[in-house]
């Protein structure tokens, strides 16, 4: 089975990537390696293999289901931490009996998860979420009092791992304050564990944006994604490292291309219009190419007349709406285009790149929201 379009996965560029933030990080920090959204669409499976070939050994999650799939790829060798959706009743035996670490910012996951770590005979690992500020998930103030009582009342049964929370935007300096704000408050906080003599083994806050703009955030482990793969958190944080480092290249490699192939090239009349409704009109005689990806496969109609592929080398524009398994590329100032041609949608072809970031500001979406929309359907290989 031929497949309509592939994504590769360079192990170099996450290697570099590994290696900067590395560099960038206190030499006893953590380094968490977020693999949530299906590793921001780069796949569990695979980035998970390449990461543990660059001695990544935490990996963090979103549920439950995320967290067996990198346990299944790393064989239990390595540490997984649930940072969102647990089913407690089904859930929660299967974890507490392979070791897999978890948030805990609610009063009934507690006390589940101390109830079935009993039954089990094998402690829970668990990691205290504490709002400071961000106002999702996390234990209120007016609740801490409870939970450490809880904690010592059950210490054969819960392994206090972790005091954790999570920040309201490091990214942007519009929230500077508030984020100041929020260390404050998790210093704060975890002075209080402290004296009721609760001290965590890990103190961890830190996404890719703080653990750059505010390096005191860095702790005992930082709980990095979106840079990992090869893009900044925002394009702040990179004009902020350029000014700190006085360095004016981008470090960072991106790790994922997105490669296609051309399905049939056409000619249409000056005057006619491409594809549904009226969104373009052919100003010239002109060819085209259809390219067998769509909004089906993550290339959202918002890019329709305006986002950009890479074929023989040149950049040519989306035309017409996209649809849900196809889109059309004006391609008529290629002279030798031909059907099975290499499409580019992300990455290098010839000496030009297409990155998600220039596509994602056309669309007005976030690298994040791009990336993990790419559907888990198209196959992903390693080079």
């Amino acid at each position: 089975m031929h497949n309509n379009s592939y994504l590769e996965l360079d192990s170099t560029s996450y290697k570099n990537n590994i290696d900067f933030l590395r560099k960038h990080l206190n030499k006893d920090t953590l380094f968490s390696s977020v693999v949530k959204g299906n590793a921001y669409g780069h796949s569990i499976e695979k980035l998970v293999e390449i990461a543990f070939d660059q001695k990544v050994r935490h990996f963090s999650v979103f549920d439950s289901n995320e967290a067996w799939r990198v346990h299944q790829v790393t064989g239990g060798k390595a540490t997984v931490l649930i940072m969102g959706w647990l089913d407690n009743e089904e859930d929660l035996p299967w974890i507490i009996e392979n070791e897999i670490e978890f948030f805990v910012f609610e009063k009934h996951r507690l006390i589940a998860a101390a109830l079935i770590a009993k039954k089990r005979g094998k402690k829970a690992i668990v990691h205290i979420e504490i709002e400071t500020g961000m106002n999702r998930t996390g234990f209120n103030s007016s609740e801490l009092k409870w939970v450490q009582e809880f904690l010592h009342k059950n210490a054969e049964y819960l392994m206090f791992k972790g005091l954790c929370t999570h920040f309201a935007g490091a990214e942007s300096i519009a929230n500077y304050y508030r984020i100041k704000k929020q260390i404050e408050r998790f210093e704060e906080i975890y002075s209080q564990f402290c004296t009721k003599n609760l001290i965590p083994m890990q103190r961890h806050a830190a996404c890719s944006a703080a653990a750059m703009m505010y390096p005191e955030t860095q702790m005992d482990m930082v709980r990095i994604g979106i840079m990992q793969y090869g893009f900044w958190p925002s394009p702040e944080v990179l004009v902020n490292y350029y000014n700190t480092k006085r360095k004016r290249e981008d470090p960072l490699k991106r790790v994922i291309s997105w490669k296609s192939s051309v399905m049939s090239v056409k000619k249409v009349k000056r005057g006619e219009f491409v594809g549904y409704g009226t969104s373009f009109m052919a100003d010239e005689n002109m060819k085209i190419a259809c390219v067998p990806v769509g909004y089906a496969h993550g290339y959202t109609r918002s890019l329709s007349n305006i986002g950009r592929v890479l074929i023989n080398g040149e950049r040519c524009v989306v035309i017409g709406t996209i649809n849900m398994n196809m889109m059309v590329v004006d391609v008529t100032l290629l002279e030798n285009i031909k059907r099975t041609d290499e499409v580019v949608l992300i990455g290098n072809q010839a000496d030009k790149q297409l990155s998600v970031s220039s596509f994602s500001e056309y669309a007005n979406l976030l690298n994040y929201e791009l990336l993990t929309r790419l559907s888990a359907d198209i196959p992903r290989t390693i080079k």
